[in-house]
């Protein structure tokens, strides 16, 4: 992400919000579809974030399109919610991540797929490069 965007940072870090919670959501339906037998427990847990990922997406997306009617105006009260939702959508990735690594060393039918292993460790890569950019807006470094 680039940092020049000043008194923007705000729809930047939406943009990016909107961008990753969509991957996350389909990201969940990759692993589904990836390990046939995965065990019902992880195949309802991944259903329940692919749900909560696509709410956060859309609430993300209700937000850019009303800061678009607005003609961009982002006073300090939309920053801080801007700021909530970012703190969030971070938190929310961490809790992903830990149900990804908990597929990777607890389902057996994910164990035994080589390539699932695989596609599971670029998930978790990708969603810990999403809480990368978040902390560097929010805290200034990761």
């Amino acid at each position: 992400m680039q940092f020049y965007y000043g008194d923007k940072m705000p729809l930047r870090v939406l943009d990016e919000i909107e961008f990753w919670k969509l991957q996350e959501a389909e990201h969940t339906v990759v692993i589904r579809e990836l390990v046939d037998n995965l065990e019902e427990r992880f195949r309802t847990a991944l259903q329940q974030w692919e749900q909560s990922f696509s709410e956060v997406h859309a609430r993300t997306r209700r937000f850019i399109e009303t800061l678009n009617r607005s003609g961009g105006h982002i006073g300090p009260q939309v920053s801080h919610k801007v700021i909530k939702l970012a703190k969030f959508s971070l938190h929310q990735s961490e809790d992903f991540i830990s149900l990804v690594n908990e597929i990777a060393t607890q389902s057996k039918a994910a164990g035994s797929n080589q390539t699932a292993i695989v596609v599971l460790n670029h998930i978790r890569r990708e969603s810990e490069y999403f809480i990368g950019i978040t902390q560097t807006v929010l805290y200034g470094t990761p």
